[in-house]
């Protein structure tokens, strides 16, 4: 299945403009103009009207082709060092709980529920449900109440209800439906959480390195939380103990927390705002 969709996507991809921004950065300015312009005459059509002309400073580029490894970690690194912790925190965070969870659930369900091995998969569909629909729903906030607030609100209620969720299975007090049902509304929040991650990383970085920050800091927030979480949460299965899981249950919570503090300290407002706004092109001129 998923190989089907990435044949979809690579059609699809046909039919998406390239953003006008790379291409200018990248020496392409009359590709840049026929995007904008196509841009700008379906809007026009659509809404019946003609849109206003461009207000603001206009920027001065000098493109190039390549941007180096050695340019995007001096940018990431010297340049915003506190915009790469942030990225790196809400990454690993992410992908700890994520992977906390995932690939040991059903070891959950065979060895402390007496779920047969065989039904364990249909546990996954509310996964699924939560996950499609916490970003479908809570998307819309995080650009009417703002990314900073929206993205420290997703993290925290998913550390506290992760953490309650714990508590509760170390005591006996959870069945598979009801632990099902109570991780199927944590992720229904984290999922949006883990989604802000990926967009603020691509947001807070210059323009020409936003999809090498994006690998980037997945790369990294994956050999962090992928790695670790699932060698941890084995070991704590094996042992049989549900007090040891809570505590594994509970380190991911304190880093959705810790990562919730990070960005109420270093996340940016980055609502409404425009990328060279946020951050300076590299390309960027200083006559």
């Amino acid at each position: 299945m998923g190989a089907l969709v990435g044949l979809f996507i690579l059609a699809l991809r046909k039919y998406v403009p390239e953003s006008p921004r790379w291409l200018m950065t990248h020496g392409y300015e009359n590709k840049a103009e026929r995007t904008i312009e196509k841009i700008e005459s379906e809007v026009a059509e659509q809404t019946g009207q003609q849109l206003e002309p461009v207000r603001g400073q206009g920027l001065k580029i000098h493109p190039r082709k390549v941007f180096g490894f050695g340019v995007v970690a001096r940018t990431m690194l010297s340049t915003y060092p506190s915009r790469s912790i942030l990225g790196l925190v809400l990454m690993t965070s992410q992908a700890f709980l994520y992977n906390a969870v995932f690939f040991t659930y059903a070891l959950i369900l065979t060895r402390f529920y007496d779920v047969p091995a065989g039904r364990t998969g249909l546990y996954l569909l509310p996964f699924a449900l939560g996950n499609f629909a916490g970003p479908l729903v809570l998307g819309h906030f995080f650009d009417v109440i703002g990314r900073k607030q929206m993205i420290a609100a997703t993290y925290t209620i998913s550390a506290v209800l992760l953490a309650i969720t714990g508590w509760l299975f170390s005591r006996g007090l959870l069945s598979a439906d009801s632990q099902t049902a109570l991780w199927t509304v944590i992720f229904f929040f984290a999922s949006a959480a883990a989604s802000s991650a990926y967009l603020t990383v691509s947001e807070i970085f210059p323009l020409e390195i936003r999809a090498m920050a994006i690998a980037f800091f997945f790369s990294m927030g994956t050999a962090a939380g992928g790695v670790v979480a699932p060698w941890l949460f084995g070991y704590l299965i094996g042992s049989g103990s549900r007090v040891n899981i809570f505590y594994g249950y509970l380190v991911a919570a304190i880093l959705m927390f810790v990562a919730a503090v990070v960005e109420a300290f270093y996340g940016l407002k980055a609502e409404r705002i425009s990328l060279e706004e946020l951050a300076a092109p590299l390309s960027l001129s200083e006559d």
